[in-house]
């Protein structure tokens, strides 16, 4: 592992074979960028993150992989946004959650990854004011990554989280392709849209598998999955990014209800995010994907992504 002055901020940095992978552990546990280094010489990038200048944020929001912690997207209260209720309390919470925008403490670094402890600053305390531990744990491979959440709840009642990813992932990535070359296989049963009062609203019939220039894939939110894999590449099948997603003991989260989000900004934004989370947007309200974990265990949220 290296570390590299990034306009002033300090990232890591971790080689694995022909993968690079790019990290800031203490803002955000974000994972930045990854890329490939190709048999000709060239560079492939994986994980998306933006070309900026010395004037611009040098940690935008639209890049790499935002974690989002307590809750995933929008929570509503009676219709009210941006709040969230629990044991008939009313308590505020940011769009995503805090912890994307939060410190983290890195209490684990070799040449495979990192762990790193949530520190709750303010907006975190007034939003989710329990006793927990929530950590978030990379491990890098040559032509893969691993990464896990664990909620420790430290309390004596039960802790409520619906946690997700908000991976941007370089599309397209071949010279002279474009959005229409490429497809995704999501094994959902059923889709949703949420709507501006915080319902989830059916979605129209949709195929597993969908051409990425498809409009109604942007924002389509996945569930019932029928297995926990999701495959997106060329249409001629070679090159497939993979994706995993898995729970863990002492969570509720629950196969059917975890969650493939897909969104774009716009049709000529370079990336598409695939989104894998515990459940759908506003799980507090609806129930939907909202998961406890029991006083003093820990929940687990992994996700695996590989190539081929």
């Amino acid at each position: 592992m290296e570390t590299l002055d990034y306009f002033g901020h300090t990232i890591r940095k971790w080689s694995r074979g022909a993968s690079t992978f790019l990290a800031y552990p203490e803002n955000g546990a974000r994972l930045m960028n990854w890329h490939l280094k190709m048999a000709d010489g060239s560079v492939r990038d994986v994980i998306f993150w933006p070309e900026i200048t010395k004037s611009d944020d040098p940690l935008p929001s639209r890049g790499g992989n935002p974690i989002l912690f307590p809750f995933s997207a929008r929570t509503f209260d009676q219709g009210d946004i941006h709040f969230w209720r629990h044991e008939k309390i009313r308590r505020p919470m940011p769009m995503h959650g805090f912890a994307r925008n939060s410190v983290f403490e890195m209490t684990e670094f070799d040449e495979n990854g990192f762990a790193a402890v949530l520190q709750p600053g303010k907006e975190a305390i007034e939003a989710y004011p329990f006793d927990y531990e929530f950590t978030v744990i990379y491990r890098f491979q040559e032509l893969s990554f691993w990464v896990e959440f664990r909620l420790l709840n430290k309390g004596d009642e039960p802790l409520p989280w619906s946690a997700g990813h908000h991976f941007y992932f370089q599309l397209p990535w071949h010279d002279g392709a474009s959005r229409s070359d490429y497809r995704i296989d999501i094994p959902a049963r059923k889709a949703f849209r949420h709507q501006s009062d915080g319902r989830l609203e059916p979605a129209p019939p949709f195929e597993q598998s969908t051409s990425f220039d498809d409009p109604a894939l942007v924002d389509r939110i996945h569930t019932r999955l029928k297995e926990n894999v999701v495959r997106f590449g060329p249409k001629n099948g070679e090159e497939d990014i993979v994706m995993r997603l898995q729970g863990g003991d002492s969570s509720a989260t629950q196969p059917s209800d975890q969650t493939v989000v897909t969104w774009s900004e716009s049709e000529t934004a370079p990336y598409y995010c695939v989104e894998p989370w515990m459940g759908p947007p506003n799980s507090p309200e609806h129930k939907k994907g909202l998961n406890f974990v029991p006083p003093k265990k820990t929940g687990v949220f992994s996700v695996e992504v590989s190539l081929g």
